[in-house]
């Protein structure tokens, strides 16, 4: 049995509409346009080329120097890279791990809701509806450059040149980036060289990510609520609060005429009541507008046992009989909404520094879901309205315009150094993580080639070794590939 939530989460948002057919048409111009400068060779004055027929690939010599004096602690960033093979290895494993268990999901599970729109498919800003214009635009450019430049970083510590910087464009819009190290020289290099300048990519985005979350962790100290009441963000079908007239993002005043100033005095007060019990809860409605409101109680006991739970579960999360039950979702203070995006580094969490480094990662996971949850932006337009400036030294410098500014950008480039981390590792080349396990199952065929020659096995041609890792990658990128296009496609038919 499950439990229908009343919220107004979609409806209040801005819903992103799509000409396909402008689009289309913007799309065929470009690709005409890219034909012309090409043919006429504008393309090569500007040491451009196309890459599958419609993409731009800009080359520039510029940043060599700046990269050439980034690069001189040779030993740091081996040790850099070093440090990037290892996270990226345990990254790769996972990743490649949670594209099975999708596919897997999707065929015992097959999702019973409408699948996404073809726009939500591409990862490009303004067109996906969960991507905005602006800010992913910046945040994309921002995130290819940091990626780019751990490759360059690492290739300049290990003597590899660099020929040249690019970006990749679509239009207007950035793809992609990328640095181009010589050919000859990354081919030759030992494998471990090979690996670490893969891995710095990804780990960069990684590291990035880590350190935009600090950053907006001491934002979020900065704020203070408009107001210190509570807020719900929803109500649960027919129980109480639905009963008596709550609405989805209502602030609570005063229970019984007792005002609720936070969260924690707000179950203070309820736990004074018992289920059937009738109290008088003084509600501020998302207009403006104020009411009182009369509610009778009900059983949370009961209504975790009708939803399946068994009482020995009830009874170690502490919930008894006659336990009183509101009947509302999401019940928080005023700076919720910056909050939960700061996660395990913001003011509010309950917990020591090894409870905040443990949930690290797994709050970027919640960070990836939170543009789909909020139709495209970081924080509701509602829980964004309960912020206010605090007494700190940057609300003070910054102003609440200056302080939301930076939240939203740091947001944006979390998830995005997040998902272009994550999603070069899945190994299938020509992803960074398919280029490493091309590299692991070289040395994992080397060893057995030298463990069979002790031996004495026999020998292996010498070129076996190569011929098997190109194989074992080929097949490996294929056959992801091919169940990440299934688990895509599965909810279309």
């Amino acid at each position: 049995m499950t439990t229908e939530v009343q919220s107004s989460v979609e409806s209040t948002l801005w819903q992103p509409s799509f000409n396909f057919g402008l689009i289309f048409i913007l799309f065929v111009s470009w690709y005409i346009f890219l034909r012309i400068l090409e043919r006429n060779g504008t393309l090569d004055k500007w040491n451009a080329s196309r890459a599958l027929g419609f993409v731009l690939m800009v080359r520039t010599h510029r940043g060599q120097k700046a990269l050439e004096t980034l690069a001189k602690p040779r030993k740091f960033w081996r040790a850099y890279g070093e440090v990037s093979v290892w996270i990226c290895s345990v990254s790769l494993v996972a990743v490649a791990l949670l594209v099975v268990l999708a596919f897997i999901s999707s065929l015992l599970a097959p999702q019973t809701s409408e699948p996404p729109a073809a726009s939500e498919l591409i990862a490009i800003p303004g067109l996906n509806p969960v991507i905005p214009l602006g800010w992913g635009i910046i945040a994309f450019v921002v995130s290819l450059i940091i990626h780019e430049l751990g490759h360059g970083l690492q290739a300049r510590a290990h003597g590899m040149r660099v020929r040249s910087f690019g970006l990749l464009q679509l239009g207007p819009l950035p793809l992609g980036a990328f640095a181009e190290p010589q050919y000859e020289e990354l081919s030759q290099a030992p494998r471990r060289e090979r690996l670490r300048m893969f891995a710095a990519g990804p780990a960069t985005n990684i590291f990035a990510a880590v350190f935009f979350l600090i950053l907006l962790g001491l934002i979020s100290t900065q704020f203070t609520g408009a107001n210190e009441h509570v807020h719900i963000q929803g109500l649960v079908v027919d129980e109480s609060a639905d009963v008596a007239g709550m609405e989805p993002w209502d602030i609570i005043i005063s229970v019984n005429e007792t005002e609720v100033v936070d969260l924690e005095q707000f179950h203070e007060v309820i736990d004074q009541y018992r289920a059937n019990d009738t109290i008088l809860i003084h509600v501020e409605h998302a207009d403006g507008t104020h009411d009182n409101l009369t509610l009778i109680l009900g059983d949370k006991f009961e209504h975790y046992k009708n939803l399946g739970w068994s009482e020995d579960n009830l009874e170690l999360l502490g919930i008894e009989k006659q336990d009183p039950f509101l009947g509302v979702v999401g019940l928080a203070d005023a700076t919720q909404g910056v909050d939960r995006l700061a996660g395990p580094l913001s003011k509010e969490w309950q917990g020591g520094f090894f409870s905040r480094l443990i949930s690290i990662p797994f709050h970027f996971i919640n960070l990836l879901i939170v543009p789909f949850e909020m139709q495209g932006v970081a924080i509701h337009p509602f829980e964004e309205s309960r912020l206010a400036a605090g007494d700190g030294i940057l609300a003070s410098i910054l102003g609440l315009g200056g302080l939301l500014f930076f939240v939203h950008l740091f947001f944006w480039l979390i998830w995005v150094n997040i998902l272009l981390g994550f999603t070069n590792l899945i190994p299938i080349v020509p992803f960074d993580g398919g280029h490493m396990f091309r590299d692991f199952a070289h040395g994992w065929l080397d060893r057995f080639k030298r463990l069979r020659q002790k031996l004495r096995l026999g020998d292996t041609h010498p070129l076996w070794v190569e011929h098997i890792a190109q194989k074992a990658t080929s097949f490996s990128s294929l056959f992801l590939f091919v169940i990440l296009i299934v688990t895509i496609l599965i909810p279309y038919f």
